[in-house]
This record gives structure tokens, C-alpha cells and sequence, in this order.
């Protein structure tokens, strides 16, 4: 069996949504093809024992493509006859990828995230991507969004190839249960509308706090549920005092990650009215949260930003909205509150559909197509 080369700076127990992708796409390929270079951090030693796989830590945090880390990878690929490499972030590592072609690896793929958009954006880091595809048989993009601004960039210089983000179904479900989060937040039985996202102003959660009370206006028993923490939470909590909304919105801080599900569970309608920011440096690459919540069974209403509205099926899993207005993100929020059923088959329509596209089984098949030669 041939063996690939993962060289990666982003790894468990270090946490992230890279970090994620690329352990879920290495927990689904035999063990036996593997091993891994990865930065170090702390309870890396733990953490890999339990693996399947050999790991290799380089003793930084950050691994680079220095030539220290060039030659610990050709070190790698010469002791295990490795044919086959794969950068889970192709930026900046992929420049490591002319050596490991000189020194007997034949296929190279390096991963895109959706932040390398604002790098081809750029004059000096376009040319770095530039360079780093030249190296690659295949460069993947998470979504058609991404795919759009960096092919035109590239001109050519490797094949890309769509390589998406999966949920793990059988944790994100419809089974999950939200009764003992409503129990900790006083929700009761109270329509909910559930964001979880870090608390970052492209996530749009001061836009549901706006448009909020155009939903009480409707339905006075609501509640607004916002999940996560980050460095929006104090003006976040200005912003619902100022609008006398502390009985009916709920900022819960940073969650464990192991309560995520009973979190979209807690909820009847989930939204992250994102918007793209900065000139478009600032940008949603394709927000799993949609698919999470779907796969939870819940409608979904996301914003405009980036890749956002392709994890949408307009009118059959949720609705995509102008994020910059809260009169519609209200609106559409009402409109599903009002009508129970709707919400309930778009939550349907979105678990099958979460089954069917974006699960990791279908996510690793097409990782197992792209790593042959």
C-alpha cells in the first residue's frame, strides 16, 4: 500500500476548525498509509499515543517551511517510503513541495481553507500562492466561492479540486437533546432562535440583536439564543441592555464543544447572518455551522458572506438573507417562527441533504480519489 506524507501545522490537541478537518479526513484512511509531521503543543504526547498512526513533532509551535522541517519531511518520506504527500493547509507549506518531489514523492495536493481568498487578493501573497500551486498536482477549495477567486489568480498552474468540510452525523443529529440546555437558560418552552459562532463581527450576531425586537413584535414570547464567546461579547451585551432585550436574549459564553449538539438541539431556527468585511479579506469560507444545524434537524438562515449561501438550499433547507438589513433577518426569522411545520420539513429536507452531500463518509471518499496519482 502506497503512503502519504501529512505535513501539517494544523493537529490535534491543538483546537480549530483546520484542525478538525484534517484529523476527521486522516481518522477515515488506513492506518497503515499515514504518517504525519505536525507543529508541537501541549499534551501532543497524549494525544498521539492514542493513534493509530505515526506522528512526528517538530519542537515549535509553528511549523514553517524552514529547512529544518525540509528535512525532517524528506527524513519521513525516505523512512517510510512515502509516494504520496499532503499539506492540510497548502499556505505556507506547499513551498516545501519541489523537495518532497526530489526526493521520490510523485503526487502532491495541498489544502485551501477559504482564507487564502484574501491572500490571492494581495499583490506579495498572490504571488506566494502562485508558487506554492506551481509545486502541487492538486490544490482543493472548500467551495464554489473560493474556487471562483482563486482560479483566476492561479492561471492554470495546478488542477484544483473541490474538497468541502463533512459533519459527523452521527453526533450532529436530530436526535440530539436541547431540553437540559433550555433548562439552564431558562428558555422553557419559548420559540428559540440559536446562533453558534464565535462572537466576531463578520458572524452578524449584532444584526439579530438589532432586528430583534421586530420579532418580539411578533412574537413576544421569543427568545434569542447566542452561543459562543469572543471578543464581541462586551459590546454584545451593551448592545441588549441598550435595547432592554435581557429578558429575552441569552449570551451563553464559550461552550465545551461536546455540548454543540444539544446547543442547535436547544434552538427552532438556527442563524449567522454573516457579512463579508475588510474588502472582502474578511470573509466566510462556508460556515459549518449551517450544515451542524442542519444535520440537527434545524432551518437555517444564513448570510451573504463568501461561500455561506452554498450551504443553503434556498427555500428548501433555510434562506439565504441580505445580512446588512435587520428588517429582513427579523422578518424571515418571524416568518418561520410563524409557521412550525415549515421550519420542521426544512429541518427534514436539511438532514437528508447533510447525509446525502456533506457527511465525512462522502468527504473521504473524494479525499481517498484525490490522493491517487
Amino acid at each position: 500500500m502506497s503512503r502519504t506524507l501529512v505535513v501539517t501545522n494544523d493537529f490535534p490537541p491543538r483546537q480549530g476548525g483546520i484542525q478538525t478537518f484534517v484529523a476527521a479526513l486522516l481518522d477515515r484512511r488506513p492506518p497503515d498509509s499515514l504518517v504525519v509531521l505536525a507543529s508541537d503543543h501541549p499534551g501532543s504526547a497524549e494525544h498521539d499515543a492514542g493513534l493509530p498512526y505515526p506522528v512526528v513533532r517538530r519542537p515549535t509551535g509553528m511549523l514553517l517551511p524552514t529547512r529544518a522541517t525540509a528535512r525532517a519531511a524528506v527524513d519521513l518520506v525516505e523512512r517510510y517510503g512515502c509516494d504520496t504527500a499532503f499539506f492540510g493547509a497548502a499556505a505556507p507549506l506547499g513551498l516545501l513541495a519541489p523537495t518532497l518531489r526530489s526526493a521520490g514523492v510523485r503526487h502532491l495536493v495541498g489544502a485551501t481553507h477559504g482564507h487564502e481568498t484574501g491572500w490571492v487578493a494581495l499583490p506579495g501573497s498572490r504571488q506566494l500562492m502562485q508558487r506554492i500551486a506551481s509545486g502541487l498536482d492538486v490544490l482543493t477549495f472548500i467551495t464554489e466561492y473560493t474556487r471562483a477567486r482563486l482560479a483566476p489568480a492561479l492561471d492554470g498552474r495546478t488542477r484544483l479540486a473541490q474538497l468541502s468540510p463533512g459533519v459527523d452525523v452521527e453526533r450532529f443529529t436530530p436526535a440530539a437533546d436541547g431540553a437540559a440546555i433550555r433548562r439552564r437558560h431558562g428558555l422553557g418552552e419559548a420559540p428559540v432562535v440559536v446562533c453558534v459562532s464565535r462572537l466576531v463581527p463578520r458572524k452578524g450576531q449584532d444584526v439579530l440583536v438589532e432586528g430583534w425586537p421586530q420579532v418580539l413584535a411578533r412574537h413576544p414570547g421569543a427568545r434569542l439564543l447566542l452561543v459562543g464567546g469572543g471578543p464581541d461579547e462586551g459590546s454584545l451585551r451593551r448592545a441588549v441592555a441598550a435595547r432592554g432585550l435581557e429578558r429575552s436574549v441569552v449570551l451563553t459564553g464559550a461552550v465545551d464543544a461536546a455540548e454543540l449538539p444539544a446547543h442547535y438541539a436547544a434552538g427552532d431556527v438556527f442563524a449567522m447572518p454573516c457579512r463579508t468585511r475588510r474588502a472582502g479579506l474578511d470573509v466566510e469560507g462556508l460556515g459549518m455551522v449551517f450544515l451542524e444545524a442542519a444535520a440537527c434537524g434545524r432551518p437555517v438562515v444564513a448570510g451573504t458572506s463568501g461561500g455561506a449561501p452554498e450551504a443553503v438550499q434556498e427555500g428548501v433547507t433555510g434562506h439565504v438573507v441580505d445580512p446588512r438589513s435587520a428588517t429582513a433577518v427579523a422578518t424571515t426569522l418571524a416568518d418561520l417562527l410563524d409557521d412550525p411545520a415549515r421550519a420542521r420539513a426544512m429541518g427534514a429536507a436539511g438532514r437528508a441533504w447533510v447525509e446525502q452531500r456533506w457527511s465525512w463518509t462522502t468527504i473521504a471518499e473524494t479525499f481517498a480519489d484525490l490522493l491517487e496519482p
